[in-house]
């Protein structure tokens, strides 16, 4: 009988006692113990079990369970007697990160101080112990949600050596979500503040704890050791190019096909099931599955963008809109099935994420959003050189979908695709200007929005909004050469019948003897037929007549749009 799929539990145990759907994971904790690191940091895309998997770590080895061994009967862990005999024998403090989302340091200090002094509360029966003293007590009772910067940096610290004198055993300490409040600390402008704080915390908890037996961390980026890790030398980081942990976090392609056996679903179906969730790549292990979108599929039996939907994806969107000309390109390339090369810095450094492509390719893969292909060079004092792709068909949707709402506020963009397509000036400057009006303060990134470098960054984003609709049936090319010169933009229809277009953008400049915006649009069509622009689409044997050539001229926020004549 096929077990019940529950969506969104994250309780080990609850999954156990109540026999919900559940990916054996145990060997999680035979590999980690048996590392012997002291310790770890692992990162992996959101909704990857992480949580999840922290949960059974607490199950096990907390002394708070000792009487639940029976969750783990059955498991792969329980097969193994030494572990059995470590089940239930270690003071474990569990915390989460997760939750700890402010717009400004003090709301996020407060945050944080509020779960050490809840975690604090849950050990208040430590004071009545003989063994403690009044001086203990009085310290206690300064963890609270007010309490300076440098207590609340030895809090962790000073919980670890109350549970050694009680218990005679030094602590494990799990951290789930460690970097959520300092991706919010990137996106609201107070970094420098946060990490010197955590950094402090971190230090006095993983660092310069003697009461310490073990300790891990997961999170979704490695932030850069000189943010927040600096003093922490002990520091094992596990990524998602690591060969360690491969298979722990998300479903292997035999645990994928495995439950849909197990739920009836028929064999003609795991195909489909792997073009929208396989992907992932951890280490050399690859057909990882993401594993929160195939719990949802089982449930639902339907296909959708089920982990892309679960997050706003506000920081990622952000950092595409406002890149520069190259980056768009690139995504462009990844949008139209192809792959792209980079190095790959795993030390994501927030600060230099902003027209750094490195860093923003380094923060696409360790969200989920690429994947490895192949790793082309790996040389010393050289960041690794990786052949890069987008992860699978769910994640390619969600950033269709992503580019289509960048142009939605009150824009039919479809209409306007069409009325290029059929030649229809007219109706292409009036749903132009809409756009450009609509959308120049998503690419505006300084003071100054007439400034030359916001029609590229506009048109860069304008191509992409067409690639939601057209990417079935156009290739969409930018910058590349063809004929005398480098185009701006061409539409490639991949069949020869349907219309081809040439798009030409230009900034009115008056230097360049321009009296208005008609002189910038005529320029950029004699560049079209100057440049020989149309000479690969002639030879793919597309007729003249078939060509459609555009100039659009940009001032500020203004736009006008000239088509050639066509050539008979």
């Amino acid at each position: 009988m096929p077990r019940t799929v529950a969506i969104g539990v994250q309780d080990f145990e609850q999954l156990r006692k109540n026999g919900f759907f559940y990916v054996d994971k145990t060997s999680f904790i035979s590999e980690w113990w048996k590392s012997g690191d002291s310790v770890t940091l692992l990162t992996r895309p959101r909704r990857f079990g992480k949580t999840l998997n922290m949960s059974m770590l607490d199950y096990f080895f907390s002394n708070k369970y000792t009487d639940k061994g029976c969750l783990f009967e059955g498991l792969e862990i329980w097969k193994e007697k030494e572990f059995r005999n470590l089940q239930g024998t270690f003071p474990v403090i569990f915390l989460s990160f997760a939750g700890i989302k402010q717009k400004n340091y003090e709301y996020t200090k407060y945050a944080v101080n509020l779960l050490l002094t809840k975690l604090y509360n849950q050990y208040e029966w430590l004071l009545k112990k003989d063994l403690f003293t009044d001086a203990d007590r009085k310290a206690f009772s300064r963890v609270n949600p007010d309490m300076p910067e440098p207590v609340a940096a030895e809090a962790l610290n000073q919980l670890c050596e109350w549970l050694y004198r009680y218990y005679g055993r030094r602590c494990i300490i799990l951290l789930d979500e460690y970097d959520t409040p300092l991706q919010e600390a990137y996106v609201y402008n107070y970094w420098e503040e946060l990490t010197g704080f955590i950094r402090g915390l971190f230090n006095n908890t993983f660092k310069t704890n003697p009461y310490l037996e073990r300790g891990i961390m997961t999170g979704i980026t490695r932030i850069s050791k000189e943010s927040i890790f600096s003093d922490l030398n002990n520091l094992n980081v596990v990524t998602t190019t690591s060969e360690e942990y491969a298979a722990c976090f998300g479903f292997t392609e035999k645990e994928v096909f495995e439950a849909m056996d197990e739920q009836g679903i028929s064999e003609g179906e795991k195909e489909n099931v792997k073009f929208w969730y396989d992907g992932f790549t951890f280490g050399k292990v690859k057909d990882i599955y993401n594993p929160w979108s195939v719990i949802m599929y089982l449930d639902k039996r339907n296909y959708d963008t089920f982990w892309a939907n679960t997050s706003g994806n506000g920081l990622i969107s952000r950092l595409i809109q406002r890149s520069d000309r190259g980056i768009k390109t690139e995504f462009e390339k990844l949008l139209n099935g192809k792959s792209i090369e980079a190095r790959i810095d795993e030390q994501v450094v927030y600060d230099q994420l902003p027209g750094n492509r490195n860093a923003i390719w380094s923060l696409l893969l360790a969200s989920g959003y690429l994947k490895v292909k192949e790793l082309i060079r790996k040389e010393k004092d050289e960041l690794p050189l990786y052949q890069l792709e987008l992860t699978n068909h769910e994640v390619k949707l969600m950033f269709f979908r992503m580019i289509e709402g960048w142009f939605a506020e009150g824009i039919d963009f479809s209409e306007f695709v069409s009325s290029m397509l059929r030649g229809d000036e007219r109706s292409m400057n009036h749903y132009m200007n809409r756009v450009a009006l609509n959308t120049f303060s998503y690419f505006d990134t300084g003071s100054k929005p007439s400034d030359q470098k916001e029609p590229e960054r506009f048109y860069h984003g304008f191509v992409l909004g067409l690639l939601v609709d057209k990417a079935g049936s156009y290739l969409i090319k930018s910058n590349r050469e063809s004929g005398l010169g480098r185009y701006d933009v061409v539409l490639e229809p991949r069949n020869i019948n349907d219309p081809a277009v040439i798009m030409e953008f230009k900034v009115f400049d008056p230097k360049d003897r321009e009296k208005d915006l008609e002189d910038t649009a005529k320029n950029a069509l004699i560049q079209i037929e100057e440049k020989k622009y149309d000479t690969d689409l002639l030879s793919r044997g597309i007729a003249p007549d078939r060509i459609l050539k555009y100039g659009f001229a940009f001032e500020g926020e203004r736009c006008l749009i000239r088509k050639a004549e066509i050539n008979g």
